[in-house]
């Protein structure tokens, strides 16, 4: 298999809709800005990586009002996450992708970490014919990779807890199906994550965090 599509999961980076977690530890401008610069940084990673065609699955979908002025790149394709949890979501997107002939690739906006070389050697992986997977430090996965579909995948996980991972690798064994687990990475999604973010992530975005935690100095 030498198609591989990366399948980008984002929620427009709109006020009180994106990174809400990350408030008051940046106000609610600051928080979507942060994803704005999140999901910019994702899709050109993707783009570089150049294993294959780049789809951006959005939430609301990409023609909704909230994503007007939020330029993408060109060659970027675009779709609708649609209605259900976390896990039917990503089976609609997987099911898609495979169906097209395509290994697939799942991945957020939420690691920084995750640039061309990492998503190139998932997608090597894949071409040899093994299902990859990047587990997060929290518990969850920020990369799973499929040469195939099932739906078993998905189901009956607990999306918000810490065994999404390890659910997950269990499915793999009922299935009887081999999986590659690459390093685990750290997405943002709490105001602690921040420290892990490169500076130049928060540049600009300091005094809205300050202003968000109530404070009201110019941070150092």
């Amino acid at each position: 298999m030498s198609a591989v599509r990366i399948i980008v999961f984002a929620k427009a980076p709109q006020p009180g809709l994106a990174k809400t977690r990350l408030i008051p530890a940046l106000s609610a401008d600051g928080a979507a800005e942060l994803a704005r610069r999140m999901l910019d940084h994702t899709l050109a990673s993707a783009l570089a990586a150049g294993v294959g065609a780049v789809e951006l699955c959005a939430t609301p979908d990409s023609y909704d009002p909230a994503w007007r002025g939020i330029g993408l790149p060109a060659g970027i394709e675009t779709s609708g996450q649609g209605d259900g949890d976390l896990g039917a979501r990503l089976a609609r997107a997987a099911r898609r992708g495979c169906e097209r002939g395509a290994a697939v690739i799942l991945i957020g906006t939420d690691c920084v970490e995750m640039g061309p070389p990492l998503l190139a050697a998932a997608a090597a992986v894949l071409r040899a014919g093994t299902p990859v997977m990047h587990p997060s430090a929290d518990g969850g996965y920020a990369l799973l990779g499929l040469t195939r579909f099932d739906a078993r995948l998905f189901a009956d996980i607990a999306w918000s807890g810490a065994t999404v991972a390890s659910a997950t690798r269990a499915r793999f064994d009922a299935l009887g199906w081999p999986l590659h687990v690459g390093a685990t990475l750290h997405d943002i999604d709490v105001a602690a994550d921040l420290a892990q973010l490169p500076a130049r992530f928060l540049r600009g975005l300091r005094e809205t965090r300050a202003a968000g935690a109530g404070g009201s100095g110019r941070a150092r």
